[in-house]
């Protein structure tokens, strides 16, 4: 499947309509991402679970969160590819529910493509991050192992005085990785698109997203940019309120609190999910997706305005 370049300020167009998304069927579209949410949530309560029961070593509790990240992709990953595609039947106007993101878990459905996709990507991370350690980051694994030493031994409170100085030109290859992170982003999000949507095989869809990403680099960097200098004071803007929210709490009871900034929090988690899969269906859908998915009919007609629509 070919993969286009698209204009430099495209990145501003994938953000914009990831925050309009919902605009067709949100019960769908919100209801799927907060199950999706709380998906998520699952391999992490069993890491937790496990180290707090069996409070294994340094070594131990690096196998706990290896095996943990497996367990995450293989759940994860056809969670995701039903919810692109419940974001793809919207915006078709073809009817959608949010129990639709378990659909590749279903008989005849393609969880396995899935998730060997994902775990090809995370596969791809690790090799990445070794080679870059080994070029880059003498000493970083040993400091690695030390810090998780002194979180056990301190119960996961470590006093700042303690913490071990991180070795020689560990800016430099954070910045670095920065660098092919962003790159990684890319690729997975084209590339899972691709099987998820696309129908393409792993290594095929591996392809379009490296392809898809290279000739892309700088409305995905633009994008990336936006978002990191709009989430500052967003992020403080959220603090503030959160802040106000638990003042109040704690003047009446601290359960107070709990009661009104969890939900809060949680509605927050939950836009912001609906958001940063939005941004990747439509990178996909613009570098190489066609008017229609191969599943879709006719894509549904526009509605009559866009008043409920955010512009940038």
């Amino acid at each position: 499947m070919t993969t286009h370049a698209t204009g430099p300020l495209s990145g501003l167009s994938w953000l914009k309509r990831g925050i309009n998304l919902g605009r067709h069927n949100a019960r769908a579209v919100f209801g799927a991402a907060a199950i999706m949410m709380f998906v998520a949530l699952l391999p992490s309560i069993v890491q937790l679970t496990v180290l707090s029961v069996l409070k294994p070593d340094a070594n131990g509790a690096m196998v706990v969160a290896a095996i943990s990240t497996v367990l995450s992709i293989v759940i994860l990953s056809p969670v995701i590819g039903g919810y692109l595609r419940l974001i793809d039947a919207t915006e078709h106007g073809r009817p959608a529910v949010a129990a639709d993101v378990f659909a590749p878990f279903r008989q005849g459905g393609d969880a396995g493509r899935l998730i060997g996709f994902g775990l090809l990507m995370t596969l791809s991370y690790v090799v990445i991050a070794m080679v870059l350690i080994g070029l880059f980051g003498d000493g970083l694994f040993d400091w690695y192992v030390k810090v998780l030493n002194l979180q056990q031994a301190a119960g996961g409170k470590v006093d700042p005085a303690q913490m071990p100085d991180m070795p020689e030109g560990t800016g430099g290859l954070l910045g670095l990785g920065s660098i092919l992170f962003l790159f990684l982003s890319g690729v997975y999000a084209i590339g899972f698109g691709q099987v998820a949507l696309g129908r393409r095989p792993i290594a095929g869809a591996m392809a379009d997203g490296v392809v898809g990403t290279a000739k892309n680099l700088l409305p995905i960097l633009l994008l990336a940019i936006v978002v990191v200098l709009a989430s500052i004071p967003i992020g403080m803007v959220l603090l503030l309120v959160l802040g106000v929210i638990a003042l109040i709490g704690n003047l009446i009871h601290p359960a107070l609190t709990m009661a009104l900034v969890l939900p809060l929090y949680l509605a927050m988690m939950v836009a912001l999910y609906v958001v940063m899969f939005g941004v990747m269906y439509y990178l996909w859908r613009d570098i190489c997706g066609q008017e229609t998915s191969q599943d879709s009919g006719p894509a549904a007609p526009p509605g009559p305005s866009n008043q409920h629509t955010v512009e940038l």
